[in-house]
């Protein structure tokens, strides 16, 4: 029986050069192709400064602690979005507050966040949801009008354009995350990027245990943590960016393949970009139709060698938030609905066309037996 990956990542000649390179430089932490690596991404994002960590997670902890955002403090956000985006703010004791999403970018709705304002809310944290833009000009100029930091996720959406401006170019710090499923991968790791020379060397200090940076050994100037990225995963990221435009274009010819196997299905809608914006998608996820049985046609798949899985659940139903924030059905009804009917299916860009095909067929398939047409 064939069978597809959920996700694959793009791992070449160069990437095992520069990781032996790392292996006979007898230097495996805090060298030459971190700050490359670092340089690199903050170019490809528009900003001055890159910070390399060790997950995207930790990234958004690090922005959190930089800003002072602590007890007391709610920090406006969205309940559709994986988890490490809430996390962050807890980690600082401060408050989550979730407004609902809009039904197109699937990310904040600027109206609902002007209205969810209170006399605590000193930030935004907007999320890149699939790669796909938020309404980031909007958010971010809200955020600046109230005088409110902006950290922009932008995790799930390295390569991704609005008007021809990167994500990543955003607000007080932006951050991006290199997880296997991602567009650019180091096996973990994470990157702060920032226009702001002091929170940089804020930042180093902070994924260093709290080191002061003048190269003092073991001067503690504030509480830290282990969140530096080791060579070996720079080297991985190095070779990932020199290759950039192989692998976008990679995902661009899955994408198109998905858009001739799948566009006539009604039951099915495809991602799509917005005007005036690129997306390089770090998942592609699609919607069904409310009719069709999701978990029936995720078994129906998986029979036949093809993985899917639902993105997201909704954080505000999940039990930690629940508990924490009083939370519950009906709360939040857009990012409900939109959580009920996505299903990601095989991605990658290795994913070769006649895979795509038969992902396709499988899907088609699926859905005709529920609908009593095979």
């Amino acid at each position: 029986m064939r069978r597809s990956p959920l996700a694959r990542p793009d791992i070449g000649a160069r990437e095992r050069e520069l990781v032996n390179l790392v292996l006979d430089s007898d230097v495996l932490a805090l060298g030459p192709l971190a700050i490359e690596f670092e340089e690199r991404l903050a170019a490809v994002a528009g900003r001055r400064f890159g910070v390399s960590c060790s997950s995207g997670t930790a990234g958004l902890h690090m922005v959190v602690r930089s800003l002072g955002i602590g007890p007391g403090d709610e920090v406006i956000t969205t309940p559709f979005s994986f988890v490490a985006s809430a996390n962050c703010l807890l980690y600082e004791g401060a408050t989550p507050r979730f407004v609902d999403i809009e039904p197109d970018s699937l990310g904040l709705d600027p109206a609902e966040v002007a209205a969810a304002a209170g006399p605590n809310t000193v930030g935004v944290l907007a999320v890149h949801v699939f790669g796909r833009p938020s309404r980031i000009g909007e958010l971010s100029g809200l955020a600046d009008a109230r005088g409110w930091h902006f950290i922009e996720d932008a995790c799930e959406a390295l390569g991704s354009t609005a008007a021809g401006r990167p994500m990543g170019s955003f607000g007080n710090a932006s951050v991006f995350a290199f997880y296997p499923n991602k567009q650019v991968t180091t096996g973990e790791g994470g990157m702060v990027v920032t226009d702001d020379p002091d929170m940089a060397e804020d930042l180093r200090s902070l994924r260093n245990q709290g080191r002061d940076t003048d190269g003092t050994w073991l001067n503690h100037v504030q509480l830290g943590y282990n969140y530096r990225l080791d060579e070996l995963s720079a080297a991985v990221g190095v070779a990932q960016l020199e290759r950039l435009d192989e692998l976008r274009a990679g995902r661009a010819r899955a994408e198109a393949a998905y858009a001739r196997a799948l566009g006539d299905v009604a039951a099915v809608q495809l991602p799509r970009a917005g005007a005036h914006e690129q997306v390089d998608w770090f998942v592609y996820v699609v919607r069904l139709d409310p009719n069709l049985d999701r978990e029936q046609l995720m078994a129906y798949m998986a029979e036949r060698g093809v993985p899917s899985r639902p993105y997201f659940n909704p954080l505000h139903l999940q039990p930690l938030f629940r508990e924490r924030l009083g939370h519950g059905p009906g709360d939040f009804p857009v990012t409900e609905r939109i959580a009920r009917s996505t299903l990601a299916l095989p991605w990658s860009s290795r994913l070769a066309d006649d895979d795509i095909e038969y992902v396709a067929q499988v899907l088609r398939a699926g859905i005709a037996e529920q609908s009593g047409t095979s």
